[in-house]
């Protein structure tokens, strides 16, 4: 079996689906995107993809050096992603060859089904109401649906060095009301996007340590892991990161450092299902629990979920149940992802275990142009992180 030809689809809301098609007609699907950026990781795809031409699908490990150390300069979020993208496809195919999951390819199932969370906000309008009141009712609204962990963002908005106590508890009250309103039978997280100083971030976690937390993602920047180190030591609630790391060795110092409870792979930037596996191995090392970030699309969620089957230090899976369902399957997917009490069952189909429904591609495309959005200061109008 050799490959042919690789195709790539730009699709609603914000995703780059690839086909990559072989000479035995077996096609196998990846998800190569960044957030923002799908046009240039598009780019990165078909350069590499010349290198497969001709090649056999199945040795996805042999095609993975050859396309990461195939280049002088190396890694980083756009090439990765589109290897990720790749790899995700050629262990499609090759589970389809084989007539079997990715998972039993990878030392089986370790559990019958994942445990989700999804996105606090849902599917309503992005219309600026970030209000205490639309936090408690999207929470209320995540429990009725059966979900036992829930995952918010504050701060929501930029944030100075330090800010002022007032302000601090401003942001402390919004998880506090929602806490009050599910009850201590539902883990709320809380994904901080890296909008804190080192010092602003330990006041904010030692402030929410009386409400529990399940974790603080990125309360800091990732490009100083003693900064986050400092985090981590100075209170209680695990602390989540890993998202904007790239293969196995930027998540080393993450580990050797034991900056982080829970790491945070995307199969989608990371380097694929097989590279989040190895990074699983390392953190199991460390007692370290993986929880692979995925707000994304169904073919992500799908990669996922492979590697949660067989990952036993696996904690559970972003998945952020939005757009109107299309992130679980609806529309693209012939049998989209079902979540029953907070759970999807593992994938019994072959490869990543889903079917795509290709005349969606054609009726879901769209430009690939979606801008990520920009934060600024609130008094003097500076450029702040995301």
């Amino acid at each position: 079996m050799r490959i042919t030809n690789l195709e790539t689809f730009h699709v609603k809301p914000r995703w780059l689906f690839l086909k990559i098609l072989t000479d035995e007609g077996i096609v196998g699907y990846g998800e190569p995107v960044i957030e923002g950026q799908s046009k240039i990781v598009e780019k990165a795809v078909h350069s590499l993809g010349k290198l497969l031409i001709g090649k056999n699908p199945c040795d996805i490990e042999y095609l993975w050096q050859l396309l990461y150390r195939g280049s002088f300069y190396r890694g980083g979020p756009i090439l990765v992603s589109a290897i990720s993208g790749i790899e995700q496809a050629l262990w499609d195919i090759k589970g389809k060859y084989y007539k079997m999951p990715v998972y039993e390819m990878l030392g089986g199932k370790v559990r019958n089904k994942i445990r989700v969370y999804p996105h606090i906000d849902g599917n309503y309008p992005n219309d600026g109401n970030t209000s205490t009141e639309r936090f408690v009712e999207c929470a209320l609204k995540r429990k009725k649906e059966g979900f036992n962990f829930v995952k918010l963002g504050l701060p929501d908005e930029s944030m100075k060095f330090l800010e002022s106590p007032s302000k601090l508890n401003e942001i402390v009250e919004k998880f506090a009301k929602v806490r009050e309103a599910v009850g201590d039978d539902m883990d709320i997280a809380v994904d901080c996007h890296g909008r804190m100083s080192t010092a602003m971030a330990i006041r904010f976690c030692k402030a929410l340590e009386p409400y529990n937390p399940a974790f603080i993602e990125e309360p800091v920047l990732p490009e100083n892991v003693d900064a986050l180190v400092k985090v981590k030591e100075a209170t209680s609630i695990p602390i989540a990161a890993g998202e904007r790391r790239y293969t196995k060795w930027q998540f080393r110092e993450l580990l050797e450092k034991q900056a982080v409870a829970i790491v945070q792979p995307d199969c989608c930037h990371a380097g694929g299902i097989l590279e989040v596996k190895k990074i699983a191995a390392m953190a199991e090392t460390y007692y370290c629990g993986v929880a692979p970030h995925n707000p994304l699309g169904p073919i992500s969620l799908a990669a996922c979920l492979q590697v949660d089957a067989c990952t036993s230090n696996f904690f559970i899976q972003e998945f952020p149940a939005m757009y109107n369902g299309w992130d679980r399957g609806e529309k693209y997917l012939a049998h989209p992802f079902q979540v029953n009490n907070g759970y999807i069952d593992v994938p019994k189909g072959h490869g990543l275990g889903i079917q795509i429904n290709e005349d969606s591609l054609r009726e879901m495309s769209y430009d690939g142009e979606w801008e990520t959005p920009l934060f600024f200061d609130r008094d003097d109008n500076s450029m702040a992180d995301w």
